[in-house]
């Protein structure tokens, strides 16, 4: 389902692969990952509420962005990436980090441009901001160990402005301080029951940051993502805040 917004439609197309265009310039945000763009992609639970799998390679995206690690995959770039696309990617992806076998981001067949989690860049004329995403040491989201699934450092958050609609997505990350003063029309955040902010606390924030409209993503994906997105979707606008839901 494609939702229409201020000038600009966005697509949630599966885990995190967020699909935005204002009809000019289209953005992708963390493409691909666990078959959701191969077609492969099967529910752990039976008629969970995710977009449906799909072989999908439109190969149209004029800018591409990725938040970490975890959220990097070549073939996803691929996919939605067109042939003179640019590739705004976190500086501290490693490859060497990871149990998959990846290319690296010097390997990729599209400028790359590599940002850290406080910077402002123009790429054409979209403006991009990036802001730090991480597991507080003193959050819910920490290993056996006590150690951050994702300690400072890892990624970023998008922040982007297209034909003047700013559209945040905040990457795998807990709220943070200076998520709620950020100046945001369309709120993309994460709802999962764990790695990120749940749906508790991003409906929190949406309540405290007053956005246009809400839309969730990054759940249901795998069992560890599973979230009541229909109680979140209550939950924001009972506090007066538009919110949306695009799953299969």
């Amino acid at each position: 389902m494609t939702i229409r917004h201020d000038g600009i439609t966005a697509e949630w197309l599966g885990y995190a692969t967020l699909k935005l265009s204002d009809g000019e310039t289209t953005v992708y945000l963390d493409p691909g990952r666990y078959g959701v763009l191969t077609g492969e992609w099967e529910p752990d639970t039976p008629g969970v509420g995710h977009p449906k799998t799909r072989d999908y390679a439109p190969k149209d995206g004029d800018i591409v962005c990725v938040t970490h690690i975890h959220h990097y995959d070549p073939d996803g770039i691929r996919r939605v990436a067109s042939d003179d696309a640019t590739v705004v990617a976190f500086e501290g992806i490693n490859v060497h980090q990871s149990d998959r076998d990846l290319d690296r981001l010097a390997d990729l067949d599209y400028e790359v441009r590599k940002v850290g989690m406080e910077d402002e860049l123009l790429v054409g004329d979209v403006p991009i901001w990036t802001m730090p995403a991480y597991n507080r040491e003193d959050g819910p989201n920490v290993d056996a160990n006590g150690d951050p699934h994702h300690p400072k450092g890892i990624g970023c958050g998008f922040l982007v402005a297209l034909d003047d609609t700013r559209v945040f997505w905040p990457g795998d990350s807990d709220v943070l301080p200076g998520h709620a003063e950020l100046d945001v029309s369309l709120f993309v955040p994460s709802i999962s029951q764990s790695y990120t902010m749940d749906r508790h606390s991003a409906a929190d924030l949406a309540a405290e940051m007053d956005p246009d409209l809400v839309l969730p993503i990054h759940y249901n994906t795998f069992t560890a993502l599973e979230a009541d997105d229909e109680a979140f979707a209550a939950d924001v606008a009972g506090r007066r805040v538009p919110v949306v839901l695009d799953r299969d």
